[in-house]
C-alpha cells in the first residue's frame, strides 16, 4: 500500500479531480504501471489519507478524483524537536529521512561550529528545500499524513536567543554526559534534541546549550556518528516514553 501512496500539494476534497505532480505521476506510470482504474491515496499533510481513482493517464500528466478519506492516527505521542548539526554528504538526508520514520515532529538544522558544510543563504534555502522533500518522501513511505517542517538553518546561539526558555525537557547528547535517559523522568510536554555535526558539538556549545536548559546526556560508553546518535537516542525516548 505504501508504493501506492503520494503527497500532493493540492486541497484534497471529496468528489473533487486533482493532478498529480510531475515526480508523482511518473511514478505512478513509469515505475508502478498504474492505470485509468486503479486507486492510489493522496495525502497532503492535514491528517488524513484520500483514496482516488486514476481517471486520466498519459505519459506526462495524471489525474485521479477523490472518493473518500480517513484520519490517520499514527502520530507518536512525544513531541521531539531535533536540532541536528548540519553534516556532509548524504548523512543529513538519511538523519531526516529516519527522524520522520521514527516519528520527529519538527527538524531545526543547526550550523555548529564543527559542521563541515558552510551554507550560503541561497544554498541554504536550496537545502531546506531538498530537506523538506527528503521528508516528504519518507512520509509517503512509512504512512504518516501529517508532515514535520525543516526550518531554516541557524547558528546555536541564534536559535537559543530566539527560544531562550527550557521547556519540558531539553537534551544533549555527548560522550562524557551525566545522565542516561532511562533516569529521566517522562516528560510533559516538547522534547529538543540537539546533535553535533561530524566534529560533535564544541566545548563552548556544550557550556552555551547546558546554561539555557539542555541536560548532558551518554547514550552508552560508545561514541556515535552523527547521523546514528539522533536515531538512537529518539528510539530510546520511544521506548522508554513513548508508543514502542
Amino acid at each position: 500500500m505504501s508504493n501506492l501512496r503520494f503527497y500532493s500539494a493540492e486541497n484534497l476534497i471529496i468528489g473533487v479531480t486533482v493532478k498529480l505532480s510531475e515526480n508523482a505521476a511518473t511514478h505512478a506510470t513509469r515505475a508502478l504501471r498504474l492505470n485509468e482504474g486503479d486507486v492510489i491515496n493522496l495525502f497532503n499533510g492535514d491528517g488524513f489519507d484520500y483514496a482516488c481513482e486514476l481517471i486520466l493517464v498519459k505519459k506526462n500528466e495524471v489525474f485521479a478524483k477523490v472518493k473518500s478519506s480517513a484520519a490517520i492516527n499514527n502520530e507518536p505521542p512525544l513531541n521531539i524537536t531535533l536540532l541536528q548539526g548540519i553534516s556532509s554528504g548524504d548523512r543529513m538526508d538519511y538523519t531526516i529521512q529516519k527522524a520522520v520514520e521514527l516519528g520527529i515532529t519538527h527538524i531545526q538544522p543547526i550550523a555548529t561550529e564543527r559542521s563541515v558544510v558552510k551554507l550560503s543563504a541561497e544554498r541554504a534555502e536550496k537545502r531546506v528545500e531538498h530537506w523538506q522533500n527528503v521528508v516528504i518522501s519518507a512520509c509517503e513511505q512509512c504512512g504518516r499524513a501529517t508532515i514535520p517542517i525543516v526550518s531554516a538553518p541557524k547558528t546555536l546561539a541564534n536559535w537559543l536567543a530566539a527560544n531562550p526558555q527550557a521547556t519540558s525537557m531539553r537534551v544533549l547528547l555527548n560522550p562524557i554526559g551525566a545522565k542516561r535517559l532511562a533516569e529521566m523522568a517522562k516528560p510533559d510536554g516538547e522534547i529538543q534534541l540537539l546533535i553535533g555535526a561530524e566534529g560533535g558539538l564544541s566545548n563552548t556549545e556544550i557550556d552555551t546549550a547546558i546554561s539555557h536548559g539542555f541536560q548532558s546526556v551518554i547514550l552508552g560508553p560508545r561514541i556515535l556518528r552523527t547521523e546514528t546518535a539522533a536515531l538512537a537516542a529518539m528510539s530510546v525516548m520511544h521506548t522508554l516514553w513513548g508508543d514502542f
